[in-house]
């Protein structure tokens, strides 16, 4: 799928009409996910199962992000920084941002924004640990 969702994309850049809107409905046919073109999809993004996932078409995914079956990441133009995983089930609903090696338990709804590294869980989502990602060298 991600294959797929890469070519389409590539497509809709170069301007070439019909073909993108084709693959995203084969992506829809097959898979039962709705992956628009539109959408910006850093590289090396891995879509676990590949079965009912949806993201919008205004959301930000950066690159080696890890999304399992049935995410979906909503409206609102959602930011998810390089290098996050997100758990089967999880909604990311609004205008948030997922920071860095950030990770969202299976079936969280996020509607806040996420700090790089942390864990979050729950209905609404929260933070359950944080990771401390400063690699500051005290000489």
């Amino acid at each position: 799928m991600e294959r797929l969702y890469y070519l389409s994309h590539w497509l809709y850049e170069r301007k070439i009409p019909f073909l993108p809107r084709i693959i995203m409905i084969l992506i829809r046919f097959i898979y039962g996910s709705f992956i628009p073109y539109q959408t910006k999809i850093g590289e090396g993004v891995s879509f676990g199962h590949k079965m009912g996932i949806v993201i919008s078409r205004t959301a930000r995914i950066g690159a080696r992000v890890k999304i399992r079956h049935f995410v979906t990441i909503g409206s609102g133009g959602a930011i998810i920084e390089d290098d996050v995983q997100i758990g089967a089930g999880a909604k990311i609903i609004g205008n948030v941002r997922i920071g860095e090696n950030a990770r969202i338990g299976a079936n969280a709804v996020v509607v806040d924004d996420v700090p790089p590294g942390a864990t979050v869980v729950g209905i609404p989502a929260r933070i359950i640990k944080t990771t401390d990602l400063s690699f500051a060298n005290d000489d």
